[in-house]
């Protein structure tokens, strides 16, 4: 059962390994997030309301809007938390594999895990899809809506432009470097409906994604990424974003050797949870403006 919106606010934590990743990464886009816990706290912060009264029935109407069903908040947030779970996933597979690499008696395991590069691609353009049908949900609009989200990404601030920074700098430049742009596009060019099957995070969502048949669903996910790429691209170039830079910055909180950055990728897709920790700080504030405008 889904917890309470005030409580998954409430429960957000001040200080922990997602934190300090994305405090990190504060350097590409300076002041844009802050980390608000708390469903009060949330209230004050959008609205800067200070009247007990007024922020209890902003709350009210935030919670009972969360809890109504026929609204997609909670469907965004079951796939911004699924996606995460799933990236933990394929952080300690992608662990896996070096560890047969390493210990002769486990490269059976080579067999066993995805190919780093290959599913770091995958999970690159699953979390964006995973971006845009939460986005279509919270805005109550059709899940193919793939214009209406790109339109919006001009618009991104806050929490949810801290979330597109890092699937940018830790989804894609660190694990796949400075053409990882180009080496999702041939990843999804060659992937075929046997392999999209395969991936774990896509058999969770894919109810989600349209298309009539698993081809539809990558064709999908293939005009969807051809749609963002160039504010991606703009997005680096924009920001004079490197690899080098992203490592440098990352490299406050953990130990970092960049001959090693297969396993830095792994060890931040096991050990954060980016996508689900923005992602009930967006619907908070999306609930709370509607709230607002709606009292």
């Amino acid at each position: 059962m889904t917890k309470p919106i005030f409580q998954l606010v409430d429960e957000l934590p001040k200080n922990n390994i997602t934190v300090m990743m994305l405090r990190s990464l504060d350097f590409i886009i300076p002041g844009e997030w802050e980390n608000i816990v708390g469903f009060e706290n949330t209230i004050r912060a959008v609205t800067g309301e200070t009247d007990p009264d007024m922020i209890q029935q902003i709350g009210d109407r935030a919670v009972w809007l969360f809890n109504d069903k026929s609204q997609g908040y909670q469907r965004a947030l079951w796939l911004y938390q699924t996606v995460d779970r799933v990236d933990s996933a394929l952080g300690a597979a992608a662990l896996a594999n070096k560890v047969g690499e390493k210990i002769r008696l486990l490269s059976l395991l080579n067999r066993l895990t995805p190919n780093p590069d290959k599913a770091q691609a995958i999970d690159l353009s699953i979390k964006l899809i995973v971006e845009l049908l939460a986005f279509c949900q919270i805005n109550g609009i059709p899940g193919d809506s793939i214009g209406d989200f790109v339109a919006a990404l001009a618009d991104y601030s806050g929490e949810s432009l801290m979330r597109m920074t890092a699937l940018i700098a830790v989804d894609g430049l660190i694990p796949l470097g400075p053409d990882f742009i180009q080496k999702v596009e041939s990843t999804l060019t060659n992937l075929s409906a046997q392999d999209i099957e395969k991936n774990k995070a896509f058999s969770q969502i894919n109810e989600f994604i349209p298309g009539n048949s698993t081809e539809g669903k990558l064709q999908f996910i293939d005009n969807s990424f051809d749609s963002v790429k160039g504010w991606m691209s703009d997005f680096v170039r924009d920001h004079n974003l490197t690899q080098s830079a992203v490592l440098n910055s990352i490299s406050r909180f953990v130990e970092i050797s960049e001959s090693k950055l297969d396993m830095i990728a792994a060890f931040l897709d096991m050990t954060t949870n980016y996508y689900e920790h923005t992602g009930i700080q967006t619907l908070a504030r999306r609930l709370i403006e509607r709230a607002v405008a709606e009292i």
